[in-house]
């Protein structure tokens, strides 16, 4: 066997480690249909590649690379308490990364659903399928890309912090999405049971003014709640490795977790809205 064959082989074998780990850890109580897990593990670890294919094509496009508008800003700086005092180009950056990255995870979730969900549980624990499988091709590429160019030798720290840190980090993020993406999936059981209970719901008014349907405003607003709560947390997560903040990685990822573990242990998103309503989309696919 070839040494590169070793290494692509290895670098595999080590990206399976905290695959395996979290997957056991996040859905050892609750196994999901297997077609359907291993099309959202697929299709998350395709969502690496636009990424890859875009950053090739800054070689030929410059005009491409988003990053270049961020380096205007290299010299700008902003400071939060007095302690922390961050360039602003990194600010930008990190935020340019998480809007690629959670938004490829997102749109691989999108794809595969197709009415499947019965719950927004059910959300939850794709979008951490999609996150693994989307950790997984990266994980691959970082092992292998250290591998090659400075050994075996260097491997270990940073397969540690991919397989705890950076990994569960992916599964903090797409979570919390796969849960604002739950609420919008079942716009129409959820918004009408918010309206009875609070008459004066913001959508009934805004749906007047705008002639837009109540549940379109209600998905749409939860879809971009979603996002921007991901791509946030995953700035502040890139900013504290950049700025070596590692004493706050820790409190910042427990607190993920246990976010995460309250979603799960939620009642409300155990309610299986699919078979409230078997003949009826709950989605904008029905509101056409």
């Amino acid at each position: 066997m070839s040494s590169t064959s070793l290494q692509i082989i290895g670098s595999i074998m080590l990206a399976l480690v905290p695959v395996l780990l979290w997957g056991f850890i996040f859905f050892r109580k609750s196994p999901e249909r297997k077609s359907l897990t291993c099309l959202t593990f697929f299709a998350g670890a395709l969502a690496v590649f636009p990424i890859l294919i875009y950053k090739f094509l800054w070689q030929f496009f410059p005009w491409l690379n988003a990053f270049r508008f961020a380096e205007a800003y290299r010299q700008d700086f902003i400071g939060f308490s007095g302690l922390i005092i961050l360039p602003l180009s990194a600010i930008i950056t990190f935020m340019i990364v998480g809007i690629i990255e959670e938004i490829m995870k997102f749109v691989s979730v999108k794809i595969v659903d197709d009415n499947e969900f019965t719950d927004i549980d059910d959300s939850v624990e794709f979008f951490i399928i999609a996150a693994l499988g989307f950790s997984f091709i990266e994980n691959i590429l970082y092992f292998y890309s250290i591998w090659l160019n400075q050994g075996l030798n260097h491997l270990f720290m940073p397969f540690l912090f991919r397989s705890s840190f950076s990994t569960l980090a992916h599964l903090i993020f797409s979570g919390i999405l796969g849960y604002y993406y739950g609420i919008a999936h079942f716009a129409t059981p959820i918004l009408q049971e918010e309206i009875k209970e609070n008459r004066n719901h913001w959508t009934k008014w805004l749906h007047k003014i705008l002639s837009i349907r109540k549940e379109k405003l209600f998905y749409e607003q939860h879809i971009f709640e979603g996002l921007l709560v991901s791509i946030g947390l995953h700035a502040i997560f890139n900013i504290f490795l950049e700025m070596n903040l590692t004493f706050l990685i820790v409190p910042f990822l427990l607190g993920g977790y246990m976010t995460l573990s309250y979603l799960f242990r939620k009642k409300e998103n155990h309610k299986k809205y699919g078979k409230l309503l078997q003949n009826e989309r709950n989605t904008p696919k029905a509101w056409k």
